[in-house]
């Protein structure tokens, strides 16, 4: 599946999750699904927890975090 097609899962609707980006207008924000891989969970086991979820929408998670990571510079953020 081209990145294209995989961006067409992430949607923002803001009746939904507050207009957060979501897996395919589903109450699955992206980050969601980042926190969860990012805390060691694989696909697999994501998919087994959130039926409603498909392997191509985690795909499209990471790209769609990978994308936005493309910036021309980072500012350093100080917690209050």
């Amino acid at each position: 599946m081209e990145n294209e097609d995989l961006l067409k899962r992430i949607t923002m609707n803001p009746d939904i999750c507050f207009g957060k980006p979501t897996i395919r207008n589903m109450r699955y924000p992206v980050e969601l699904i980042l926190d969860l891989l990012s805390g060691g969970m694989t696909n697999e086991e994501i998919l087994a927890d959130y039926p409603d979820l498909e392997e191509k929408d985690i795909f499209a998670a990471l790209d769609f975090a990978a994308r936005l990571m493309r910036v021309n510079s980072v500012s350093r953020v100080l917690a209050a």
